[in-house]
């Protein structure tokens, strides 16, 4: 059978038949009137009924047929009529009667009225309601089920009488497909498990008759390959029920009721190919426009179509209008009782919330069908009226989505979007637990997008819940559950095959989960946001004249929500990114003020003081101290009692008047709102920067503060307990650890720090400083250095405070890493530290230490140069002067050491200032009021510089000067020679420099001249193809182009193939002897063999194969020797094919017996090869070829394919293809057995880039 597709065979002709009579429809065999013999009267006379105008009691008409007996022909010629009218109950009733009266006769007369009742009742149950309709009670309406209950007992009789009757082996099949469409599908064990339902089974029966009706019809019943097929596609087998179709089809290509163009369709969508399910529909709409099935299903199409759209895209609305207006609405003109039409309707009713019209339309589509999907969809419209009304009734809505689900199979072959309602239903009811089980359970089976949306939406609630409510849980699994969700979803939108449209609140999702732990990913999505809602502003693109510049940004955010602009300015302030963070915050002010003009109804007032604090706070970051005051009072202006705002600026006015003004303000903001923990924070804070050490813990001013508030407001005060943990840890490093008992009570207090410490990370992890605290305690306390240094290294990944970098540069220190340590303490002034002179004292200590290590003066001078800034800093310090004075002894007693190859004079004679003023510094200091160490020890430094250092130094002085006179000279000498061979290394790399250039250069123009030879060689070639065509072709007496015809000239006889490598067809060689042979050759006519083709596929191998078999030789030309005379030659010819460099070139010569030829064409060839005598071996052994054309008319006339002489170009251009097609041009000496030598003075050229393959030399 020929493949069909969409109702086509091998793509048959799509014209309609012009001759209608050939179109099958239903009812086509019923008369327009029939006559029924009347008894009594004349043979020839009978009662006339006119079956087009029937009565609508058929009491009479019954009584008529039952008074004259007439054969059952009759009844069911007039109850068919009566069915043709759609009066199929009085169709049934005329039978019932019939079969009354022929009861007297042979049971067998009933088989046919026994049928066609059972055909009735089937007809009857495909128009009745599968439930009871809403409003009416079981006794008043009969439901599909009776119909088929009595479609049974009807065939079940006519079985009885007759099993093998066949049309019951048809009408068998149909109620069996009936049946199974009232059955619900069954739920499979586990996915991809038998079904072994009772619908399966009955669907399989149906099979069973369909294929025993084909049998007993020997395959001609093509109703019964249509049950097979619908059969076969309600179980799922796509596949067999398209070749039912198409076999439908091609045995029946006029059938349009029922259309198999229809089935065709189905079984294309189902199969994946729904451009072709269109078009097999849009065929039966041709050949029956009135058709509702095909009108319905054609809108379903383009409803799917534009699905593929969002409904903002300009495309939607074209391809959804033509769905509805031009397919939907038709159908339903066309039929309003066709189930699937009502559910498609259903949904557009839906979006106009036509809530009384949904209704309707839905039970229609549950009442009528016999489909499950479609009932599925009709359950699926009546709970989603139920669920989007205002005052949504849950359990009702719920109950539908179930059935809905139930309809098409359930679990895993239940209906999607009502599991999607389901799930909503229960968030609506707070049941999480639930939604988020039934949404596992969809994406396992589905990878649905939407359901990991929810799904991810519903982990991270609960993540922000726990969150909020302060809870110590481990919230971490769900944080990575979200995330994966959320991020897949974000994966597939970069598919553009899936077309779907960006959500910005999985985008907002993701960020606030990335908040704490990956703040720059939070920072991407919010600019994902940020540029969705600005492409979908109808005027985001600037007028003519104005760029899009960041002014133009600015002005189109200022459109977008202030809580956004707030929340990326938020991310931007911790990335320490400050102006780009001011940026957003003022453009979140103006975005305030243009949405409150916009809705009045929003709170600006909240947000504009929210957004100017954060602004307030940027300024003070940035350093902006007096804005972010001015800021700040703005705000206290509005709202006095904002105690943020009043915090801030005692917190600004204690740094920039510390002594005075900034004191009185933070007493005075403590006395004003002392319960607040923000406030009593910061006042801990002053008071641990400005109290006075106390002897006793107890009697500190700071743990006091600490104590009561830990014991008066708030026990798990986070920043209180860190701040115990600080004073208890600042208290063991200054106790006295000389006897054991000191060390006890040293080891006491450390662990007093680390348990507030503790407590405080159990109330929050991630506290930093508490962490850091830990650590601390660790290297003062254990000396656990290599534990600290990782405790530090995970504070600096969290925190961005220099304490984190000061305390990871002691540790390095201490395990003398002093690279390292520098590192850190740099990083630490970074961190608007600059001028803070503990750190400067900390890296001249590093310095110091590794100059010691290193016995490097260059690091002794650094760590000098620190202690100097730290002393100019806080000169009040004496201990800093200490410093100073301890570097500057150290860095002459290096010198002094240091051999005079790694020292200077002037080094030694700054050491030596250095020194006087150290010893100097060294006498104040020891007799300043508290000095750093005991008086009596930095007096005896002082005495040990200024008698034992002083006179190193002076006699390293000395030696130094001496050391540095007597090698002067050669010291000189060894700077000029190095001079000189600097100028020289320069003078040599400008020298290759320009040389490389020069080469460059050089291969340039060869290549430009290489190239413009093949361009002229290509022109040349192309234009000898034109005069060659223009010579084979001519113009007959009509006008048109033909080809020139040859003329065999008469006589002469065709040489025979034995004789053509005989003596009189001799090769020219050198010498007289060559010469006459030639000239003996040219007396002779020969006829030359077909021409070579220039096609590579043409050419011939000339050697035999291995089994022996004679090849067809090729007639090659050959070409004379250059030194022959001129004969009846009107050229000679030499080809020389190079194999250098990879490439196939032939270069051409042609001479006319003088001796100059060699000289020519030496002047063409390429210089640049230095192999060219090698070359020339090689070609002579390989690639020698005589080529000879002759004169003579009657060859010309006789070669087929080339009517005019062919140029020499194109002559060698058709050997090297030959050559190309015999094995990579291989030469043949079997033309010239005597080996004559041929001239191989043209050497081998380069290839010029491939452009012109093979380009020709010609002299």
């Amino acid at each position: 059978m020929a493949p069909l597709l969409n109702g086509y065979t091998n793509g048959a002709s799509r014209h309609l038949p012009e001759d209608p009579s050939i179109v099958e429809s239903r009812f086509s065999d019923i008369p327009s009137q029939i006559d029924i013999p009347v008894s009594g009267l004349d043979a020839e006379e009978a009662v006339e009924v006119n079956l087009e105008e029937l009565l609508d009691d058929p009491t009479e008409l019954c009584t008529l047929l039952e008074q004259e007996g007439v054969g059952k022909h009759y009844w069911m010629v007039i109850a068919l009529a009566y069915a043709k009218q759609a009066k199929v109950d009085h169709a049934i009733e005329i039978l019932s009667k019939g079969m009354g009266t022929l009861n007297r006769g042979n049971p067998k007369e009933k088989l046919g009225p026994l049928s066609l009742t059972c055909w009735l009742y089937l007809w009857k149950s495909r128009e009745a309601p599968r439930v009871i309709p809403d409003g009416q009670s079981a006794g008043e309406t009969r439901l599909k089920d009776f119909y088929l209950q009595a479609a049974t007992a009807s065939l079940n009789e006519a079985s009885r009488i007759n099993p093998a009757f066949p049309p019951l082996f048809l009408a068998r099949g149909v109620l069996y497909l009936l049946r199974a469409s009232l059955q619900p599908p069954s739920k499979t064990a586990a996915p991809g498990g038998p079904d072994l339902s009772d619908r399966v089974d009955t669907l399989r029966q149906s099979i069973k008759c369909f294929e025993d009706a084909l049998r007993v019809s020997s395959g001609r019943n093509m109703m019964a390959v249509l049950g097979r097929a619908r059969a076969y596609f309600s179980l799922g087998k796509y596949a067999e029920a398209l070749d039912g179709y198409q076999e439908v089809l091609n045995k029946m290509p006029h059938l349009q009721d029922p259309d198999p163009r229809i089935g065709v369709g189905c079984c294309l969508w189902q199969l994946g190919h729904k451009d072709e399910a269109r078009e097999a529909w849009e065929r039966a709409l041709e050949l029956n426009a009135d058709s509702k099935i095909a009108n319905i299903l054609l809108g379903l199409f383009y409803i799917h179509d534009s699905s593929h759209y969002a409904t903002t895209d300009p495309a939607f609305g074209p391809i959804y209008k033509k769905a509805m207006t031009v397919y939907t609405q038709k159908a339903f003109k066309l039929d309003k009782e066709l189930p699937l039409t009502c559910a498609t309707f259903g949904s557009y009713f839906m979006m106009r919330k036509s809530w009384a019209t949904v209704d309707n339309l839905a039970r229609k589509a549950i009442e009528l069908t016999d489909v499950n999907a479609v009932a599925s969809d009709g359950w699926y419209l009546l709970a989603r009226k139920e669920h989007y009304q205002d005052r949504p009734d849950l359990p009702k809505a719920s109950d539908y989505y179930q059935k809905a689900d139930l309809a098409r199979g359930g679990g895993d072959k239940g209906y999607l979007p009502a599991r999607f309602g389901l799930v909503q239903i229960q968030i609506l009811q707070r049941d999480f637990d639930g939604a988020k089980f039934r949404l596992e359970k969809i994406i396992q089976q589905s990878k649905s997008i939407e359901a990991m949306m929810i799904l991810g939406a519903l982990y991270a609630e609960d993540v922000f819940r726990s969150q909020a409510s302060g809870i110590k849980e481990d919230k971490l699994a769900d944080i990575k559950k979200a995330t994966t969700l959320l991020e897949a979803v974000r994966l597939a939108w970069k598919d553009p095959q899936k077309k779907l449209t960006p959500d910005s609140s999985v985008l907002v999702y993701l960020a606030r989960l990335y908040e704490t732990e990956q703040p720059e990913k939070a920072l991407q999505c919010l600019h994902q946001v940020e540029q969705m809602n600005i492409n979908d502003m109808p005027d985001k693109e600037p007028p003519d004249g104005i760029e899009a510049d960041e002014a133009w940004m600015a002005k189109l955010r200022e459109q977008l929500s202030p809580q956004l602009l707030n929340d990326i300015g938020c991310f931007q302030y911790y990335a320490e990114r400050h102006e780009h963070a001011r940026e957003f915050f003022q453009t979140a002010l103006s975005a305030c003020v243009k949405a409150g003009e916009k809705d009045e109804g929003i709170d600006t007032d909240a947000l504009v003081t929210t957004i100017s604090y954060n602004l307030a706070r940027t300024y003070e970051a940035a350093g902006q101290l007096d804005e972010a005051k001015q800021v700040y009072e703005g705000l206290l202006a509005r709202h006095d009692d904002y105690t943020d705002a009043r915090t801030r600026l005692a917190y600004i006015e204690l740094r920039q008047n510390p002594q005075e003004a900034g004191p009185k303000a933070m007493t005075a903001l403590y006395e004003t709102d002392s319960s607040n923990l923000e406030v009593r924070a910061l006042f801990g804070w002053f008071l641990s920067k400005s109290k006075r050490r106390a002897a006793n813990i107890a009697e500190d001013q700071e743990q006091r503060h600490y104590k009561h508030t830990l014991q008066h407001h708030d026990k798990h005060d986070r920043y209180s307990l860190t701040g115990m943990g600080n004073i208890y840890l600042i208290t063991a490093r200054e106790m006295r650890r000389d006897t054991d008992q000191d060390k006890d009570k040293r080891r006491k207090t450390y662990e007093k720090a680390v348990e507030f410490y503790d407590k405080a990370l159990q109330l929050d992890q991630r506290n930093a400083y508490a962490a850091q605290g830990i650590a601390i305690a660790l290297v003062e306390d254990k000396k656990d250095l290599t534990a600290a240094v990782q405790l530090f290294s995970k504070v600096r990944d969290t925190v961005k405070d220099p304490s984190v970098y000061i305390n990871l540069g002691h540790v390095f220190a201490e395990l003398k890493q002093y690279s390292r340590s520098i590192e850190s303490y740099e990083a630490a002034l970074t961190y608007n530290r600059a001028s803070d002179p503990q750190i400067l004292a900390c890296l001249g200590r590093v310095w110091l230490l590794k100059g010691k290590l290193d016995k490097s003066p260059s690091a002794m001078k650094t760590s000098l140069s620190y202690s100097q800034r730290a002393l100019a800093i806080a000169p009040s310090q004496i201990h800093f002067q200490f410093n100073i004075a301890f570097v500057q002894i150290q860095l002459a007693q290096l010198l002094y050491t240091l051999p005079e190859a790694q020292r200077t004079l002037e080094d030694v004679v700054k050491a030596s200032s250095g020194l006087e003023e150290a010893i100097n510094s060294f006498g104040e200091i020891a007799q300043s009021k508290n000095p750093p160490y005991p008086r009596h020890d930095i007096e005896q430094r002082a005495n040990m510089g200024r008698n034992t250092m002083r006179r190193q130094l002076e006699r390293a002085i000395q030696s130094q000067r001496e050391y540095e006179e007597k090698n002067a000279a050669k010291m000189q000498e060894a700077r000029e020679l190095r001079e000189v061979e600097i100028r020289r290394r320069e003078e040599e790399k400008r020298k290759a420099e320009e040389q490389k250039e020069e080469d460059k250069r050089k291969v340039r123009e060869e290549r430009d001249k290489m190239a413009q030879l093949s361009r002229e060689l290509a022109e040349k070639r192309t234009e000898e193809e034109r005069r060659r065509e223009e010579a084979e072709y001519t113009t007959d007496s009509d006008g048109e182009r033909v080809k020139r015809s040859k003329k065999r000239k008469q006589g002469g006889k065709r040489k025979k193939r034995g004789e053509e490598n005989s003596g009189s067809e001799t090769e020219v060689g050198d010498g007289e002897d060559g010469t006459a042979a030639a000239a003996a050759g040219t007396k002779k006519s020969r006829r030359k063999k077909k021409a070579r083709s220039t096609e590579p596929d043409s050419a011939v191998d000339s050697s035999d194969g291995e089994g022996g078999a004679p090849k067809s030789r090729k007639k090659r030309k050959r070409l004379a020797r250059r030194g022959a005379k001129d004969g009846n030659f009107k050229s000679e010819e030499l080809v020389v094919d190079s194999d250098s460099e990879g490439a196939s070139r032939t270069v051409v010569a042609r001479t006319n017996g003088d001796d100059d030829g060699d000289t020519r064409m030496r002047e063409i060839v390429d210089d640049e090869d230095d192999d060219v005598g090698i070359s020339k071996q090689q070609s002579r052994k390989r690639n020698a070829r005589r080529i000879e054309d002759e004169e003579d008319e009657d060859e010309e006339e006789e070669e087929e394919e080339e009517p005019t002489k062919k140029t020499t170009a194109e002559q060698v251009t058709e050997e090297d293809e030959d050559e190309g097609g015999q094995g990579g041009g291989a030469a043949s000496f079997a033309d010239n057995p005597h080996g004559d030598p041929v001239d191989e003075s043209v050497g081998a050229a380069g290839d010029v880039g491939g452009a012109a393959a093979d380009p020709l030399l010609q002299i």
